[in-house]
C-alpha cells in the first residue's frame, strides 16, 4: 500500500463518506468492489498511486462510510462519489470501478459526465440480463440469506477491519440493489469519455454481452486498417486465466489500465 496523504469524511445525503488520497499526479477515482475494498485497495491502488493521486473512495455503507435508513443504488452511490469530488474541488477525473465499483463508475459517467476525462470498467454488465442466471438468482435469494452471511462475515478478518458496518444490512441491501432488472444502454451511448472494458475469460457476465458492450461504445464496428488509423478510442481486454473474483489481482488488469490511463 502507498503512503496515505490525506484521508476524511464527507457527509452527503446523511451518510459520512469516507476517502483517502495516496500518491500524486492525474487524479484518479477508484472505486472497490461489493462487500470487500480491501481487494480493490491494495496492489491495484499501490501500482495506480505510482502515476495518479488515487482517490480511493468506501462507498455508502461499505468499509469506513457509514450508511443511512435509504435503500441502495448504483445511481445514489454515484451521486455521493460526485459529493466527495466537489468537497475536495476536484473538477475532473480519470476512473477505474471493479465490479459494484465499475457500475457505481458508469453511473457517474451517465449522471455527471462533466467529472469523467477516462474511464476504467472492470467485470460489469449495462444490463441485468448480461449476467449470467445463477448470479441472478444469487441476488434474488441473497435478503433472505443475508442474516445467516452477515453472522459469517462477522467472525472473519474483515469485520475486525471494519467494526462498524452491519454485515447483515449490507447483504440485505446488496440483494436488493442488485436483484432489480436494469437496462442502462441509453445511458451508456451517450458516454463520451474514453473508456476501457475489461473482463475475465471466465467472468460472471456472458460473453455475448461484453461483445455488446463493446460495439455500445463504438467498438466491433469496422477493421482498423493497416496503419490503425480507424480504430476507436475506447478499448476492450479480456484477461486470459481469470474469474469475476480475482480478476482484480490480475497483474495483466494493472498493466492496461495503467496503459489506457497514460494513454
Amino acid at each position: 500500500m502507498s503512503t496515505t496523504l490525506e484521508k476524511g469524511t464527507v457527509p452527503v445525503a446523511g451518510s459520512n463518506i469516507y476517502y483517502e488520497s495516496h500518491g500524486d499526479g492525474p487524479p484518479l477515482v477508484l472505486l472497490h468492489g461489493g462487500v470487500n475494498p480491501p481487494e480493490t485497495f491494495s496492489a491495484p491502488l499501490a501500482a495506480m498511486a505510482k502515476t495518479h493521486k488515487v482517490i480511493a473512495i468506501h462507498l455508502r455503507g461499505h468499509g469506513l462510510s457509514s450508511d443511512n435508513g435509504e435503500l441502495w443504488s448504483n445511481e445514489a452511490f454515484a451521486d455521493d462519489v460526485a459529493a466527495v469530488l466537489e468537497h475536495l474541488d476536484i473538477s475532473r477525473a480519470r476512473f477505474m470501478g471493479y465490479s459494484l465499483g465499475a457500475a457505481v463508475s458508469l453511473q457517474v459517467a451517465v449522471r455527471h459526465p462533466q467529472l469523467v476525462e477516462k474511464l476504467v470498467l472492470v467485470s460489469t454488465a449495462f444490463d441485468s440480463n448480461g449476467e449470467y442466471p445463477e448470479i441472478r438468482a444469487a441476488f434474488f435469494h441473497m435478503p433472505a440469506l443475508a442474516a445467516a452471511i452477515g453472522q459469517q462475515i462477522s467472525a472473519s478478518p474483515l469485520a475486525q477491519m471494519y467494526p462498524d458496518v452491519n454485515w447483515e444490512t449490507m447483504m440485505r441491501k446488496t440483494g436488493d440493489m442488485n436483484a432489480a432488472a436494469y437496462d442502462w444502454s441509453v445511458g451508456v451511448r451517450k458516454i463520451t469519455a474514453p473508456t476501457l472494458l475489461v473482463f475475465a475469460d471466465a467472468d460472471s457476465i456472458r460473453p455475448d454481452h461484453m461483445t455488446d458492450f463493446w460495439k455500445l461504445i463504438g467498438g466491433g464496428q469496422r477493421d482498423a486498417g493497416l496503419d490503425g488509423s480507424q480504430r476507436p478510442v475506447n478499448q476492450f481486454g479480456i484477461v486470459p486465466g481469470t474469474t469475476h473474483y480475482n480478476l482484480i489481482h490480475s497483474p495483466a488488469l494493472t498493466e492496461m489500465a495503467t496503459s489506457f490511463l497514460g494513454s
